[in-house]
């Protein structure tokens, strides 16, 4: 009697040769498709992160820059507001499809914003807490990339708590603002920013889940630059936190 398969066939006829060559050729393109995208996003997401680092090493190791960051504010708080109205840009533009130059344009141009952030951020630091933080969040990154590729616990039926997670961080954010604001608790700074790197943390394993492809979501492979984009934010992010971490605990 015929071999049947019935995770393929579905428990009607049998399937022919052909149709089983068809089947496997499909999987298989599949597969080759979503190799494709993924090795692109890490490709683009490579290149972000050189760049952004880059940008905080010479916020971080040139002194000019870092004094004139610390003598003046007003750097910071331009970084801040230039990252706020290029992301509520990018955000407008994500609806309709645009072409290929100006996805990778949006792109550079939220990197750099992003970078200026960072870096703005990193030279009220001293060089010890960055380069700690830059080590943590390299580990994170690796820890997280090979726990996705490896699990069978699918974490991309998770959206919905990880938006009330991103909600209750900014709330907790804005009191500890308020409350810094009176009188510096070093504890809660910290409190604050360890939690804040454990949601972008979760935010990495929801956003690198949805790239492989096996689970419930998953992204489009023509999607290579927002996936890119998703990664990008969420490492940045822990590195940010991690190093309000490593700062208080080396001041």
């Amino acid at each position: 009697m015929p071999m049947t398969i019935p995770t393929l066939c579905g428990g009607g006829a049998s399937p022919t040769s052909g149709d089983m060559e068809d089947v496997f050729s499909s999987q298989w393109e599949d597969a080759s498709v979503r190799h494709a995208f993924i090795r692109k996003v890490y490709s683009i997401l490579t290149a972000q992160l050189a760049f952004t680092f880059s940008v905080v090493a010479v916020f971080t190791y040139v002194e000019e820059v870092k004094k004139f960051v610390i003598n003046y504010p007003g750097v910071y708080w331009a970084s801040l507001v230039l990252y706020f109205m290029v992301y509520c840009i990018l955000l407008c533009c994500k609806g309709p499809r645009r072409r290929f130059p100006w996805n990778f344009v949006l792109l550079g141009v939220f990197t750099l914003a992003l970078s200026y952030l960072a870096g703005a951020i990193s030279s009220y630091y001293e060089t010890k807490a960055v380069l700690l933080a830059m080590g943590i969040t390299a580990v994170v990154c690796v820890a997280v990339t090979v726990f996705c590729f490896q699990t069978k616990v699918d974490f991309t039926s998770c959206g919905g708590l990880l938006c009330i997670a991103a909600i209750l961080l900014m709330i907790i954010g804005i009191v500890t603002a308020v409350v810094l604001s009176f009188q510096y608790v070093a504890w809660l700074h910290m409190l604050y920013a360890a939690i804040g790197a454990v949601v972008y943390t979760l935010f990495l394993v929801y956003n690198t889940q949805l790239l492989i492809g096996n689970r419930e979501l998953s992204i489009s492979p023509e999607e290579y630059i927002y996936g890119a984009l998703a990664l990008y934010v969420d490492i940045v992010h822990i590195f940010m936190f991690i190093l309000q971490v490593s700062g208080a605990a080396t001041e």
